[in-house]
């Protein structure tokens, strides 16, 4: 198995068990590139080392610090999405409750399969995931299909701001289509025959975030064999999107600001000033507002990003938009594998429109992706589909979250000096478990289920809270 340009594909094993993770690199490094990693801090810092993403992760659920709970693969999951949008993840995990894969898969993951797994098996999932374009619809621009007022008012904005010389900052949740929309505005302005150069700053290691803007001169740090250039010289009169804008180091925001009121800058290790042309499109799913207020980033420099802001919708929505995202989508996934579409039934289709997709149109694409290759030509019902629906609430949206950061500043300010996360989280943890044993009556399997967590994992929780509890309160 091999890309378009003749080498195999990267795999990132992230697993804290040796043996596992030697096993399966052993095993399918005739097919891929391995690397491994044993926690989510390797993972992250060996894919921002990399001068090109991996294509596909494989992930376990429980890794250290808490081996025995599925958040820190969760938080995996969704950083490296953050730094490398394209990357196929594959979640290969023994805590393979429902509720565990339905999650992994709304954060973003194409596929969870349950430890032991035959190693075949794995290699055919993996091969056929490489064979499935990271980006099918690259040049279709997605935000721009539907027909409803939200997707109405995005078509106008983007039109309205595309020849603008100013920069725009386009704001939305995680899989909205942010990059898909800063694409359609080079497309739509008359720069669309110079160079669109785009940089992910969450992918790159901080120390290196100067040097990959505006390049550096030779010996300017150590390995710096040459000069090179930085994405502003590589963009020219283009345009340069700086996707994740919100990850920027504090420290170096000054320089983006500079380059953006006056066109100067200077490579790393240089004196000569050197002007840029390119228009900036700057994307985030942070709230940069609640940024700015907590310090972390430039006020003057969110200013001057947000001359345009354009805020992509969430799919929860875009209501009958879901229907012809699914059949574009459906289409193209078909036509890649060589199969027939599959197709909802009547009560599968309104459970598709009742739906939130969490995840978004990210989301929606990966459950095509798995209905079309388990049920091509095939007609799939409720139940079925409801096997792919994560069932843990939707992300807060942001006035709840602003409302917690409040509250919770208070409550620091108040107890400066003596406030405990710890004891805060454990409090509120031990609350909703009591909370749902009493609403099942004392049913533990009930429980659970109202916990959105499965019986093993809720008596684990249960033990672990009575050995922490102070010795007093447990009378």
């Amino acid at each position: 198995m091999s890309q378009a340009n003749g080498s195999p594909p990267t795999l990132l094993i992230v697993d804290d068990d040796p043996l596992i993770a030697d096993t399966l690199g052993f095993y399918l490094e005739r097919d891929f590139r391995i690397a491994v990693a044993a926690d989510r801090g390797q993972a992250m810092q060996w894919v921002k080392a990399q001068a090109s993403p991996p294509d596909l992760a494989l992930v376990d659920l429980g890794l250290p610090p808490a081996p025995h709970r599925p958040d820190e693969g969760f938080a995996l999951i969704t950083e490296l999405l953050a730094s490398a949008p394209r990357i196929r993840i594959v979640v290969l995990s023994g805590q393979n409750d429902s509720a565990n894969a339905r999650h992994a898969r709304a954060l973003g993951a194409l596929e969870f399969v349950a430890k032991p797994v035959a190693p075949d098996r794995l290699r055919t999932l993996l091969s056929r995931l490489v064979e499935i374009r990271a980006d099918p619809l690259a040049d279709s621009y997605v935000p721009l299909l539907g027909d409803s007022p939200p997707l109405r008012k995005l078509r106008l904005q983007l039109r309205q701001y595309a020849d603008a010389p100013f920069p725009v900052l386009i704001e939305g949740e995680s899989g909205s289509g942010k990059e898909l929309a800063a694409a359609a505005l080079h497309q739509l302005s008359v720069r669309k025959s110079r160079p669109y150069v785009t940089v992910n700053c969450a992918a790159i290691a901080p120390t290196l975030v100067e040097a990959a803007l505006f390049g550096h001169a030779k010996g300017a740090f150590t390995g710096s064999n040459g000069s090179r250039s930085g994405f502003f010289e590589d963009a020219g009169g283009g345009t340069l999107l700086l996707d994740e804008v919100g990850e920027l180091p504090l420290e170096l925001q000054p320089k983006l600001l500079r380059v953006l009121e006056n066109g100067e800058y200077q490579r790393v290790g240089e004196t000569q000033s050197r002007r840029s042309q390119a228009r900036v499109i700057a994307a985030t799913n942070r709230d940069l507002k609640s940024e700015v207020r907590q310090g972390r980033f430039r006020a003057d420099l969110y200013h001057r990003l947000s001359v345009f802001t354009v805020t992509l919708p969430p799919l929860r929505e875009l209501g009958n938009d879901r229907l012809l995202l699914l059949d574009h989508f459906r289409r193209q996934i078909a036509t890649q594998l060589g199969q027939p579409p599959f197709a909802l039934n009547a009560e599968a289709e309104r459970l598709w429109l009742g739906y939130d997709f969490p995840g978004n149109v990210r989301e929606l694409r990966n459950i095509v992706i798995r209905l079309a290759a388990r049920y091509p030509g095939q007609t799939i019902d409720a139940g079925t589909l409801a096997e792919e629906f994560d069932p843990q609430p939707a992300t807060r949206q942001p006035a709840d979250r602003e409302a917690m950061i409040e509250s919770a500043r208070r409550t620091l300010s108040e107890q400066s000096g003596r406030f405990s996360l710890d004891a805060v989280l454990q409090s509120w943890e031990d609350a909703y478990i009591e909370a749902a044993r009493r609403l099942a009556n004392g049913n533990i399997s009930q429980a659970a289920r109202l916990l959105g967590i499965n019986r093993t994992t809720l008596y684990n929780r249960i033990d672990t809270l009575a050995r922490e509890r102070p010795e007093e309160s447990r009378h």
